[in-house]
Order: structure tokens, then sequence, then C-alpha cells
């Protein structure tokens, strides 16, 4: 079997070398296209491989029917947004993601950014501090968890919203439910987004939502930026000069940040949640384990398409 670990952004060396271990321990080759520039390089390197692991890098339609042997592709990481779902089933390829690998390093993002933004840059001037204000998460799977529990060490007062997960599950986290996301979000000071995007999330955080956030509001995105409805998030920036944004993505209106509302948002570079070493070479060899334990024994415990 030929293993092809595809990545734009390339792995930490660490988590190449423990992605050749398990890959080679289990009988197979691994071959590797890092820092690739256009997709004619990976269209190339598809066309002989039984299996891929990538991390953000688009596979498509175009990619998929240049990997004539392909069986399985493996996104490390939790989002897979990058995959074609539908025509990685139409070319009887299995598609997984890796949840719970980075979910450590975007919990630990999200206070980097807040403890950055609300102590000013780091500047000198006069900040504000964490302990006993409201903290809302909306969403609580992996990340959600993490952050509840570094929001405890701060001593925050925690709340949650996700119709998936139980009270119990919340309570013992030390989070308390909400039952709607209008509850969580006309509650909290702190916002932080831990929803994957969909068909039904897609957009869905705008105007009506955003503007009832109490005073002095921190809104926090290391989801994706098609959560969050930009038409809306303008229009709440306009009405309150208290408001902030926080986002591990550039939203499209960047620019309307950059001209109107220095100082109230903070945008990385490039998106910055699963940049740690530990997030790489967690996700990798997960997704390397996978790919074996699939041609081993079948295992297909992380398909995401159908």
């Amino acid at each position: 079997m030929n293993i092809l670990v595809a990545t734009e952004k390339a792995f930490a060396p660490d988590a190449i070398r423990q992605i050749r271990e398990v890959i080679e321990a289990a009988g197979f080759r691994l071959t590797l296209i890092e820092n690739y520039k256009n997709v004619s390089e990976l269209l190339g390197a598809v066309s002989d491989v039984d299996a891929m692991i990538v991390r953000s890098d688009m596979v498509t339609a175009e990619v998929l029917d240049s990997a004539k042997k392909l069986k399985i592709i493996v996104r490390a990481g939790a989002g897979y947004d990058n995959l074609d779902l539908a025509s990685c089933t139409a070319h009887n390829v299995v598609a997984m993601n890796t949840p719970g690998q980075n979910s450590n390093a975007v919990a630990e993002l999200v206070f980097e950014m807040i403890l950055y933004h609300i102590r000013g840059g780091f500047s000198g001037k006069s900040g504000s501090e964490l302990r006993i204000k409201t903290l809302g998460l909306h969403g609580f799977g992996n990340v959600g968890k993490y952050v509840a529990d570094i929001a405890k060490g701060f001593g925050m007062d925690i709340y949650a919203y996700d119709p998936l997960v139980s009270e119990r599950t919340m309570k013992n986290h030390g989070v308390k439910q909400c039952n709607s996301t209008e509850q969580l979000y006309s509650k909290c000071r702190y916002l932080s987004i831990h929803v994957p995007c969909n068909d039904i999330t897609r957009k869905s955080i705008g105007y009506e939502l955003l503007k009832s956030m109490p005073k002095d509001a921190v809104l926090v995105n290391t989801s994706r930026k098609e959560i969050i409805n930009e038409e809306g998030l303008l229009k709440v920036f306009a009405e309150r000069p208290d408001f902030s944004y926080l986002s591990d993505i550039e939203p499209d209106c960047k620019a309307v940040f950059e001209e109107k509302y220095k100082g109230r948002y903070l945008f990385t570079a490039k998106k910055m949640g699963a940049q740690t070493e530990e997030a790489n070479i967690n996700a990798g060899v997960a997704a390397a384990r996978q790919i074996v334990s699939y041609f081993k024994t079948g295992n297909e415990k992380y398909k995401v398409n159908k």
C-alpha cells in the first residue's frame, strides 16, 4: 500500500517521523508531497496512491478523478469541509477526520487571543480581567470541553448551548446549560464558537444574536468564517463601539475592519488553531493509525461520508 501525505502546510518534522513509523511498521510505504505550490503537483502525486492524509488541502472531484487507486482519505483534524464528500462517495473513497486531536491547541488559542485583546495588545494601557466574567460556549464538543476546563482556572462563570450534549455532561465540566442560542448570547460577555460549518450553521450568527450580547462583548471564532453573517456583524459594530471580534480566520470584510474599527478586532494571519507541534503530531499519527486500521481490519469508525 502506498500512503501519501499531501500538505500545503507541512507537518512538524517529528510528526512525519512518527507517521512514517506507523505506516512502515504496518508494511506500507509512505510518500510525501509537502509545501506544494499548485494543484498540478497534487494531481500528479495522487495518481498511484491507495490512501491520503491531508490537512487543510482541498480534495476536489478533480483530485479524486486523478486518484484512480485511492480507497481512503483522512483529514488530519476535526473540520473536513475541505473534502468533497459527495465526490468521495461517488469515487468509492472512504473519507475520515481525526476528531479531538487538535482540541487543546484550539482551546488554548481562544484564551491567547482573548488575553492579548483585553490587555490592549500588551501596549502598557490598562486592560481588564477574566475572573467572574461570563463565558458562553456555542457548541460543547471536544474543543468546547477544553475551553471550559481552561476557563475554570480563570474563575469564569461558564455557560454552553449544544442540543446534542446533556445537561449532566455540562455539569460534570462545571458548565451551566442554556436552552437556546438566544439565551446563551444574551447572557455572556465572552462568546466562543465551536460548531461545524454546514447548511444549518452557515451564516447563522448574525445581527439579532450579536446585538443581544452584554456590554463590552467579545465574540471569539476559532471555527469557520462562514458561520458568521458578516453583514449583521458589521451592523453591530457600527451600532456598538463596545463590541469586539476575535477570529482565527480573516473575514471577507477584513478591509472594513481595518478602515473603521482599529483596536476592536484581532485576526490571525492564517488559521492557527491546530498550529502547534503537539497538535501536528496528534492529528497526523491518528490519521496514519486510522488508515492502517482500515486496511487491516476494515475499521470505519471516523468515516464522515455516506
